[in-house]
C-alpha cells in the first residue's frame, strides 16, 4: 500500500468539512425524492433551515431560465427534457449569497474558501503530467483510479426517460447511484444524446456541449466538476488536474505507457495492456444506438473495455499524427471567440481549438484539428463522443485543451460581450443553464480567466506561429515547390523539342513530294510556312 493510500481517510474528512464542490450533475441525492419530484423543487435543509436562510448563505428561489433565442439546429420545442434545463425537473433551487456555493448553499464557490467563504482559495496548477514527479503522478493516478469504484456521495442519476422517472405505482423514482468517475462520463453523455422520440426514433441534431460557443466553457465546468471530486476523494484541496500536451507533430502517444495511461495490449493492439491500472475499467454509456430503440438513458451498466489504438486509423491518414506546435500557435492569434452561426461552420477561435476549422480560424469542410484530430488520432472510445469520457485520456486531453481557452482569454482580455447572448445552438447561449449541471451554471459564469475559477496552468505557449516547426514546414514545401517547378520545365523542354522535331520531319517529307511531284520550291516553302 502506498503512502498516499495510509494518509488519504486520515485527510479525507478534514476536506469534507472545509470544502464542499459547487456545482454537479444530474441531481444531489437529497432532492431524488417523490417530495422534491412533486414539488418541483430542491432546496435540502441545513440545520433545519432551507439552503442555510437562516445564517444568510441562500434561500430557495425559482430558477432563472434563458429566454433568448437560440439557433435553428434544433427545430423541436416542448420535447426534449433538456430544453430550458432543468425546468422539466426542478423550477426552484437554492440561490447561494455572496459566495457562498452547492446544492444546499453549505459549501463555497469555485475559488473561495473559508467558513465564511470569504478567503481566496490558493490557486491550484494543473501542470503537463510528464512534469510531473514520481509522488505527484502515482498520487494523480491512485485517486483517479479510487474514483472508478467508488460511489458519489452526493449525486444520483436518472437511469429512464423523464416520462418513466416515477415507477408505474407512484412510490419509487428510477434515480440509481453511480461511482465519481462515471458520474463524470455520464454527464458528457447526457449532454450529446440525441433526443428520444420514441421505439426507434431519435433527434440528432443536437449537441449541449460541442459545435457551439459552450464547446469551452461547458467542458471547463466538466474538468471542475471532476477536480472538487478528487480533491474530496483524496483529502487534498491542492489536487489539481494533470494535462496531456497533444500538439507535438507526432505519430506515437508519449503518455500511452503504463507509468502513466497505459500502453497497447501485445496480442490486440486496440486494448490496454494488462499492465495498466486502467485495463480492468468498463466502460459505460456506449449504446447509444440501443438506448436512442428503446427509449432508454444510460444508467451505468457497464459495456466493455477501453479501446485505444493512437495513430492505427489506416483508413483515415490525416488522423493518424497529432496536432503541431504550430497549430496553437496558430490559433491563439485568432481575434474573434466565435462568429455567426456559431456552429460547427463558423469561423472563429472557438472552432478552430475544437477542430472543425483551420489553426488560423478559417472554415472548411472536412478539416479536423486540435482537439478533434486528438481525440480521432486515439482510435477508439476516444473518438466516440457520447462515450469519450470513458477513456481517462480525455481528461488530460482537456484540460490541455482548456490551457489553450485560459491563454487565448489572458492574451485578448477577453470580456463576456464576445460571447453570444443569443442565436447560437440551443444550450450555447451566453444565459443559457448548461445541462445538466446543478445547481445551474450560466455558460457565462465560466467564460473568466481560470484564477477567476481558483486553477491555474504550468504552461508555456510560442508567442506566435513563426516557430521552429512552421519554418521547417515551409521549408519542406519550398524544396517541393522547386522540384515541381524543375520537373515541369523539363517535361516542358522535351515536348517543345519533340514538336520541332515532328515539324521538321513534315517539312523535310513535304520537300521530298514537292521534287517527285514538279511543284516549284517556293510554293512548298509557303505551304510549310503556313501550316506552322
Amino acid at each position: 500500500m502506498s503512502k498516499f493510500s495510509v494518509s488519504l481517510f486520515v485527510n479525507v474528512l478534514l476536506v469534507v468539512l472545509s470544502f464542499i464542490p459547487a456545482s454537479r450533475a444530474q441531481f444531489p441525492r437529497a432532492c431524488a425524492t417523490l417530495q422534491a419530484y412533486l414539488s418541483h423543487e430542491c432546496c435540502p435543509l441545513v440545520n433545519g433551515s432551507a439552503c442555510a436562510e437562516d445564517t444568510g448563505r441562500g434561500s430557495c428561489s425559482d430558477i432563472s431560465i434563458d429566454d433568448a433565442p437560440h439557433g435553428q439546429q434544433y427545430v423541436l420545442v416542448g420535447i426534449d427534457d433538456r430544453e430550458r434545463w432543468p425546468e422539466r425537473f426542478f423550477n426552484r433551487s437554492c440561490v447561494c449569497n455572496r459566495n457562498f456555493g452547492g446544492f444546499d448553499c453549505s459549501g463555497c464557490k469555485y475559488g473561495w474558501q473559508g467558513n465564511d467563504c470569504s478567503q481566496r482559495r490558493p490557486v491550484v496548477v494543473r501542470k503537463n503530467v510528464l512534469n510531473m514527479d514520481e509522488d505527484e503522478r502515482e498520487k494523480f493516478l491512485e485517486v483517479l483510479d479510487l474514483s472508478k469504484t467508488t460511489p458519489h456521495p452526493d449525486y444520483v442519476i436518472a437511469q429512464d426517460h423523464y416520462r418513466n422517472l416515477l415507477s408505474e405505482n407512484g412510490t419509487r423514482l428510477n434515480y440509481v447511484n453511480i461511482s465519481i468517475y462515471d458520474l463524470f462520463v455520464w454527464v458528457h453523455y447526457y449532454s450529446v444524446r440525441d433526443t428520444l422520440l420514441g421505439p426507434g426514433q431519435a433527434y440528432t441534431a443536437i449537441d449541449f456541449s460541442h459545435e457551439g460557443p459552450a464547446f469551452l466553457t461547458w467542458h471547463r465546468m466538466h474538468l471542475l466538476a471532476l477536480e472538487g471530486d478528487l480533491q474530496q476523494l483524496s483529502g487534498d484541496p491542492d489536487f489539481a488536474l494533470p494535462y496531456w500536451n497533444f500538439a507535438t507533430g507526432g505519430t506515437e502517444c508519449d503518455i500511452c505507457n503504463n507509468t502513466l495511461l497505459g500502453a497497447r495490449d501485445a496480442i490486440d493492439q486496440t486494448l490496454l495492456d494488462v499492465g495498466s491500472r486502467f485495463a480492468d475499467w468498463q466502460v459505460v454509456c456506449l449504446s447509444l444506438d440501443w438506448f436512442n430503440d428503446n427509449v432508454k438513458l444510460c444508467n451505468g451498466t457497464e459495456e466493455g473495455p477501453i479501446r485505444r489504438n493512437p495513430g492505427g486509423n489506416v483508413d483515415r491518414p490525416t488522423v493518424q499524427v497529432l496536432p503541431q506546435p504550430g497549430d496553437v500557435a496558430q490559433c491563439l492569434q485568432v481575434d474573434q471567440y466565435d462568429t455567426f452561426p456559431f456552429f460547427s461552420t463558423s469561423d472563429g477561435f472557438r472552432n478552430a481549438l475544437e477542430g472543425y476549422s483551420h489553426p488560423g480560424g478559417e472554415f472548411e469542410n472536412g478539416v479536423r484539428t486540435l482537439h478533434n484530430l486528438a481525440h480521432l488520432f486515439l482510435n477508439g472510445t476516444g473518438g466516440l463522443t457520447h462515450a469519450s469520457a470513458n477513456d481517462p485520456l480525455f481528461v488530460l486531453l482537456h484540460t490541455f485543451t482548456d490551457a489553450i481557452f485560459d491563454e487565448w482569454m489572458n492574451r485578448s482580455n477577453a470580456n463576456i460581450s464576445e460571447y453570444p447572448q443569443e442565436d447560437a445552438p440551443i444550450g450555447h447561449n451566453r444565459n443559457f443553464n448548461m445541462v445538466p449541471f446543478f445547481p445551474p451554471v450560466q455558460n457565462k459564469e465560466m467564460f473568466v480567466p481560470a484564477e477567476q475559477l481558483g486553477y491555474s496552468y504550468a504552461v508555456e505557449f510560442p508567442d506566435s506561429a513563426d516557430s521552429s516547426d512552421l519554418n521547417d514546414v515551409s521549408f519542406i514545401w519550398s524544396i517541393i515547390g522547386v522540384g515541381l517547378f524543375v520537373v515541369g520545365t523539363i517535361i516542358v523542354v522535351a515536348l517543345v523539342q519533340s514538336f520541332r522535331y515532328h515539324m521538321r520531319k513534315r517539312r523535310e517529307e513535304k520537300l521530298y513530294e514537292s521534287l517527285i511531284g514538279g511543284e516549284p520550291c517556293h510554293s512548298m516553302k509557303y505551304k510549310a510556312t503556313d501550316s506552322v
